[in-house]
């Protein structure tokens, strides 16, 4: 049982679960500026899934809750401010001041979800003894603007930082390249509950390929279209079915139209989960034609990617971030270069015609996927990177973890 730094139970201030174990009471606190980004559900997995008690701290002045650690009111925030005005101290101090409170009770790790976010908390763990490990999941380390913006709270970033968490091998050499020490960066990807995606027959479903994603610059769903319109013209029974929502498919709806395929496209907006689950098992292939935008937006590791092998779905999809890292070319689906419309026609050809090869590879990903990206497997994995850098602190604390099978799933 671990120790907790205070009492047994945290101030009633934290959001802290629960419902897990007091033996694997270690104490993480999950850092998140924007509550919506905390929803997601790789990031979910993290305070869900791990073996620790786990406090979420979000905003950009630190909230556990709905309640600000420092005080909201006007008074509060007239005296914080005629002090830093004093003390000639920047705005940023108020924050670390904030974070400083919310880790007033010593957790044994923080885990800060996007790499700006470990930027607004180094001073408060670096003060406060605790140590940081940050997980960047996609934008923070391509976007153009976010670099530019951090060019030199990066570097501090890395050399304050216990452990950086890529999720495809294509981020953890770019992160490289930012400066970050190798033996620092881990290649930790997201994992998906294989029992959740129960594989359907693609080789005996019709020819439908299914898309999965936000109609946003980054996933490129117009050229998945123009690539649909070639491979059908050796096979017009396919359709192509498309799940999201977003800037972009007002204008790949009129793309539809002006190919005359409102017959054989449909958009099916965005929808709940279970709504995708059905609509894997009901389909042929997965199609993503995932590329880098304009402003250097890169994707991750698509987590739709992942559902699809899980379901047993080969892909054509890009050799594209993490894209890369999960489908096996010729085994598991295709891969092409980023815009080749031509190559993933190919592809998708191929697997409208040949049943047979569409049998060998959908067993292929459903095996691929639960060998290596099944969520228990993944989140041992983060939770070594986590255990290593606290100094050995989390594994004096939980000894040998019996981690929950129904807390991690498969």
């Amino acid at each position: 049982m671990i120790r907790l730094p205070a009492s047994s139970d945290p101030p009633s201030r934290f959001a802290l679960r629960r419902d897990k174990p007091l033996a694997l009471a270690l104490t993480m606190y999950v850092v998140g500026v924007n509550p919506r980004d905390l929803e997601s559900s790789f990031i979910r997995a993290h305070i869900e899934r791990l073996p620790a008690r786990t406090v979420v701290i979000h905003g950009f002045v630190p909230t556990i809750g709905t309640r600000p650690v420092l005080s909201d009111g006007a008074v509060a925030r007239f005296a914080r401010k005629a002090q830093r005005l004093i003390r000639r101290e920047p705005w940023s101090e108020e924050i670390t001041q904030g974070y400083l409170a919310a880790f007033a009770d010593r957790p044994a790790v923080v885990l800060a979800e996007y790499g700006p976010t470990g930027v607004r908390v180094i001073a408060a763990c670096r003060r406060s003894g605790v140590p940081l490990v940050v997980h960047f999941h996609g934008y923070d380390s391509s976007v153009r603007a976010v670099l530019d913006e951090h060019r030199e709270t990066y570097p501090r970033l890395f050399e304050a930082a216990a452990a950086i968490i890529a999720v495809s091998r294509s981020m953890r050499a770019a992160l490289i390249d930012l400066g970050a020490p190798a033996a620092k960066v881990h290649y930790c990807p997201y994992g998906v509950d294989c029992d959740d995606f129960h594989p359907g027959s693609p080789a005996t479903a019709p020819p439908v390929a299914l898309a999965v994603g936000r109609f946003v610059e980054k996933k490129a769903p117009q050229l998945t279209i123009l690539a649909f319109a070639r491979a059908r013209e050796a096979n017009p029974a396919a359709t192509l079915r498309m799940i999201g929502d977003g800037p972009l498919l007002g204008a790949c709806i009129d793309m539809v139209k002006a190919l005359h395929l409102e017959h054989a496209v449909s958009f099916l907006g965005q929808q709940p989960h279970d709504v995708v689950r059905s609509e894997m098992r009901a389909a042929r292939c997965f199609v993503q034609h995932s590329v880098q935008a304009l402003n250097g937006d890169c994707e991750g590791t698509p987590n739709a990617v992942l559902e699809a092998g899980a379901s047993g779905l080969p892909a054509v999809a890009t050799r594209h971030a993490g894209i890369a890292d999960v489908v096996r070319d010729g085994e598991t689906g295709f891969l092409v270069d980023e815009r080749d419309v031509d190559g993933m026609a190919v592809g998708l050809s191929r697997l409208f015609s040949d049943v047979a090869l569409v049998e060998r590879m959908s067993t292929a990903a459903r095996d691929h996927i639960a060998r290596e990206f099944a969520i228990a497997h993944r989140l041992r994995a983060l939770w070594a990177v986590i255990e290593d850098a606290t100094g050995g602190t989390a594994t004096a604390a939980t000894g040998s973890v019996n981690w929950p099978a129904a807390a991690l799933g498969s």
